[in-house]
């Protein structure tokens, strides 16, 4: 994080710890609204479209549970989805009898336009859901593409956008979605634990709400009615870590003052530069896919599951983490990769960074051919 970031959640902490919580969120109400318009900007949405939540994959469930979905409804998402995104799709096929489609890659990796567009097709399709940084991989999905097909059919579209806020110049509007779900860490440089949703006046107008709406989302106006928020509010909930919420706002204010555009750049070229050297190396394999790479770089190293890896390189002052197959069970196989070491490299990086990181896995594979 950066130490401005670091700074105001510290401030904020103290107060609490003097003078009490409700105290302290009075007194930061006006910081707390600069957040939302500091996140607004970052995606080109307004303030009353954004709610607040406690990370991106909450922000993703609360925009699904707006939808009553019954037997034989069909989402239609991608073979590189997140996680916890298809998890949640498949409990939605167990308990309701949704059913899932997935969409045909291109060869060069990636979702085929032309495969969704067929998709939505069919008359019971009531969601279309893209994550366009996939955690397992350097893939940029063409999600704006997919959203003038989600908007010509008529379908709603909904972008798992973890991976990509704060490294891809975010225009909601372009993107033609109707929720986008986002965090504050990872490459926007906020901390852990809090994430936001924008939901669309579009999404709004529909009467779009939650399953759960909690008593910041809604007023109980009678004993068996309650009326949502007018705006985004209705997905949030009333308890807030009032810390990380100006954290949020202020690691979205410090990405707009470096740029989005300029800082997302940089980190991309070095991802490419880190991707080209390690290539070269023997035994390694690049796993990454597409037409457009992200500043995630995923490798096999052969001899090492990636987890044991990402440890003693941690070790070595080299952070990276490891990639499952449990993570992306589709892509993995067809990958033939039980594990894979990924590697983001962020703007505030140096080439020098880059060359010890491939020199320090050079090292290791040598060493490991040596032995065998």
């Amino acid at each position: 994080m950066p130490r401005s970031v670091l700074d105001v959640m510290v401030g904020h902490l103290n107060r609490e710890a003097n003078f009490g919580a409700y105290e302290s969120a009075d007194d930061a109400e006006a910081v707390a609204t600069d957040a939302y318009a500091h996140i607004a900007k970052v995606l080109g949405a307004e303030p009353r479209n954004i709610a607040v939540v406690e990370n991106s994959t909450v922000a993703f469930f609360q925009a699904l549970s707006a939808f009553d979905f019954k037997a034989g409804d069909v989402i239609v998402t991608t073979r590189n989805d997140y996680i916890s995104n298809q998890l949640a799709y498949l409990s939605l096929a167990r308990r309701y009898g949704v059913e899932v489609r997935r969409a045909a890659d291109l060869a060069s990796g990636g979702a085929d336009p032309q495969s969704v567009k067929e998709l939505l097709r069919d008359s019971r399709v009531r969601l279309l859901a893209v994550t366009w940084v996939p955690t397992n991989s350097g893939l940029m999905q063409p999600v704006a593409a997919i959203g003038e097909i989600a908007e010509a059919a008529g379908i709603p579209y909904l972008v798992d956008g973890c991976q990509a806020v704060g490294q891809i110049q975010v225009d909601v509007a372009k993107l033609r979605c109707d929720f986008f779900s986002g965090t504050a860490r990872k490459f926007l440089r906020g901390p852990r634990g809090i994430g936001f949703l924008y939901v669309s006046d579009r999404s709004l107008k529909r009467g779009d709400f939650p399953l759960y709406i909690d008593m910041r989302g809604a007023d109980w106006v009678s004993a068996d009615d309650f009326a949502p928020a007018p705006d985004a509010r209705r997905f949030e909930n009333w308890e807030f870590a009032y810390s990380l919420v100006l954290g949020l706002g202020e690691a979205a204010r410090y990405a707009l003052e470096v740029s989005v555009e300029r800082g997302g750049r940089r980190a991309r070229d070095l991802a490419a530069t880190l991707r080209g050297k390690l290539s070269g190396l023997n035994g390694i394999r690049v796993l990454d896919r597409g037409l457009e790479l992200a500043a995630i770089v995923t490798v096999e190293v052969p001899g090492w599951d990636a987890t044991d890896l990402s440890k003693l390189l941690r070790t070595k002052g080299i952070n990276t983490s490891a990639s499952l197959r449990a993570y992306a069970v589709i892509d993995m196989d067809e990958k033939r990769a039980a594990s894979a070491l990924r590697l983001s490299p962020h703007y505030y990086n140096t080439e020098e960074e880059i060359d010890r990181a491939v020199e320090t896995l050079r090292a290791l594979t040598a060493k490991g051919r040596a032995a065998s």
